[in-house]
């Protein structure tokens, strides 16, 4: 497939939506609209942003493979995902796969490698102390989520993407008069891809260690050898369990990594929220299977697994775009847009009684099922998006937990206290995960803006033997992939640009002022992440409208490119029961499937990653670690 394949002409109603709501703009946002044409506008941004904002990380497509390179030697794969992401793409089956480079969302041309000036201008430890980090008793809560939304973005995130640490190191430069232990912050650079093409040299591409598919490679593994690995040999295709230290329970088995033990991988940020989603879509996973072996006892073990490896992904996939989406994004235009991603505009009720309207339009009847598109270039997950999705500050000092039954408060642990191979302390001290969920449902993350980033992340030992302060990397490591500062950053998804440190911050001009000091006045050095974590909100928004720009672009191309999403969404490929299970499962569901002692809690929640209903004895705990 060469270059030319790779092309996007939006239809003529799509034309007149952009040139339309181009006009709207100029006086009032899309966020301003009523709910529907605010959707309406949003699919306008969408059409304009697949345009111009998908970037392949290679200078040549042909990096993707031909039909025929490499070789599909094994037929099961037309109809079940391999591990190692291969296949998805039949004409280009590295697309997506494990170990291919990331994308962009920016031309090349502007995303090179930094100078060394550029990548310690200004210091990013600097920021780190001054604009990002939570002062003592200053956690900022998230009022409108619960910790169940912060722990599954990172568990999603599991799934996405993990970059490559070289054997070179940064030696971080630290201010003046910074206690960091023996005055030296040393962190490892990501390695880049060898050089394929002489842009490469001022543009390195990097390469991600997980498949780009949304495949559930978190419990899955992203190599076949490792899905081996964690599953049973019974003839159920199951994923291997088993119980607790504490002999209550069952979790994923751990496989010992450095000073932690993680299940397929992700050593270094392995913690209970994380261990609790890990675990939960393990059992998923097998109570799939035990339907499908009940309605096709003739199948082997591994055709079980496959389908209901299908189903699982699907079913995170669509929990995802339904439902943790518009609790983040708490907006009546985004509600319509994401419930639009997955059912279309003929809606929830009238797919489900007949099916897909509309053969191809995403519009009508939702992306699955709608055909196979990548636009303007090879499918891959891009720098910019793993940017965005720098949200440490969800992150709360600590977590107060509590039993399911009663309600009552069982103790409070700094999250600190709960990372690597501590993840599963709360079950040693006697919590089962039921508890643990309602704990987590009724606990507030922090909200994703400056000076909110937790100070153990600040100062994190990891498996790895590296002390690292995450602030100071999350700025760095935008800088060292050459993500675009943030004037460069919205002028390049055509957004308004700001001239004035005050303009960034909505009048706020103490933080202005700040910034402008830090920054020697050069608004055009501002970083992403900080400019993002300073700009005012949109009401009912958790995270910044620059991100979420990159965001309304990515999560319907995870669906629009997937041959098993967009693509083969049917019966014989999911089986009937397969089908039928990913559209009639919601997160409660879940949740009350696997730890029934939920189910009362669960009864009048709409959006499980908001807010719970506490239990009477929960409401009488006054401890600061809910603050809720």
């Amino acid at each position: 497939m060469d270059s030319s394949s790779y092309t996007y002409n939006p239809s003529f109603v799509d034309r007149i939506l952009v040139k339309s709501f181009k006009v709207v703009n100029n006086f009032i946002p899309w966020y301003n609209l009523p709910g529907l044409i605010g959707a309406l506008n949003l699919d306008a941004l969408r059409v304009e942003l697949r345009q111009y904002n998908l970037h392949d990380g290679y200078a040549s497509p042909a990096a993707q493979g031909i039909s025929s390179d490499p070789p599909l030697t094994d037929e099961n794969f037309l109809s079940a995902r391999n591990s190692d992401g291969l296949f998805n793409s039949l004409e280009q089956p590295r697309m997506g796969s494990r170990c291919m480079r990331f994308g962009r969302n920016f031309p090349r041309q502007y995303t090179p490698k930094p100078t060394e000036e550029e990548l310690w201008t200004p210091n990013p430890r600097m920021l780190s102390e001054r604009i990002l980090a939570r002062r003592p008793g200053g956690f900022k809560p998230a009022t409108t989520l619960n910790l169940l939304a912060a722990a599954w973005i990172q568990f999603q995130i599991h799934d996405w993407f993990n970059h490559i640490d070289s054997d070179d190191s940064f030696d971080i430069p630290l201010p003046p008069g910074d206690k960091w232990p023996h005055g030296h912050m040393r962190l490892p650079r990501t390695k880049p891809d060898e050089i394929l093409d002489p842009s490469d040299i001022k543009c390195p591409g990097y390469k991600n260690m997980c498949t780009a598919w949304w495949d559930g490679s978190q419990i899955y593994g992203s190599s076949e050898e490792v899905t081996r690995r964690l599953r049973t040999q019974d003839p159920d295709g199951k994923l291997r369990l088993v119980p607790g230290t504490n002999g209550e329970g069952l979790f994923l088995p751990h496989d010992h990594f450095g000073e932690v033990e993680t299940a397929p991988g992700f050593a270094n940020n392995w913690w209970t929220g994380v261990e609790m989603l890990q675990t939960l879509f393990a059992l998923e996973h097998n109570a799939i299977c035990d339907m499908l072996r009940k309605s096709y006892p003739h199948w082997t073990g591994d055709r079980i697994f496959d389908k209901a490896r299908l189903v699982n992904a699907a079913l995170m996939a669509k929990i995802h775009t339904i439902e943790w989406t518009p609790a983040i994004l708490a907006h009546p235009a985004l509600k319509i847009g994401m419930n639009a991603n997955w059912w279309g505009l003929a809606g929830e009720t009238l797919t489900k009684l007949v099916g897909r309207i509309s053969k191809t339009s995403e519009a009508i009847s939702g992306i699955p099922g709608s055909t196979v598109v990548q636009f303007t270039a090879p499918y891959s997950l891009t720098e910019e998006f793993v940017s965005v999705y720098r949200m440490h500050a969800l992150v709360p000092d600590s977590i107060a937990f509590f039993e399911a039954g009663k309600g009552k408060h069982h103790e409070s642990i700094p999250t600190g206290d709960l990372t690597f191979k501590n993840a599963r302390k709360p079950f040693d001290d006697g919590l089962t995960l039921g508890d643990a969920f309602y704990s987590f449902g009724i606990n507030y993350p922090g909200a994703i803006t400056n000076k909110n980033y937790p100070e153990f992340l600040r100062n994190l030992q990891t498996p790895d033997g590296v002390r690292r302060d995450l602030a100071t990397i999350d700025i760095l490591r935008d800088r060292e992939r050459g993500v675009p500062r943030y004037t460069e950053f919205r002028r390049l998804l055509r957004m308004s640009v700001p001239k004035t440190f005050e303009e960034i911050t909505g009048g706020d001009k103490e933080l202005a002022n700040e910034l402008s000091d830090i920054y020697d006045g050069k608004i055009d050095l501002v970083d992403a992440l900080v400019g993002s974590q300073c700009e005012p909100l949109i009401k009912g928004f958790g995270f910044s409208e620059t991100a979420f720009r990159i965001f309304i672009l990515m999560a319907s191309r995870r669906l629009k490119s997937d041959r098993f999403i967009a693509g083969q969404w049917d019966e014989e490929t999911y089986s009937k029961e397969g089908l039928h299970w990913v559209q009639n499962t919601g997160m409660k569901d879940v949740l009350v499937r696997h730890f029934p002692e939920l189910e009362g809690v669960l009864k009048k929640s709409k959006n499980v990653f908001a807010p719970w209903d506490k239990l009477p004895a929960s409401e009488k705990y006054t401890g600061v670690e809910t603050n809720a």
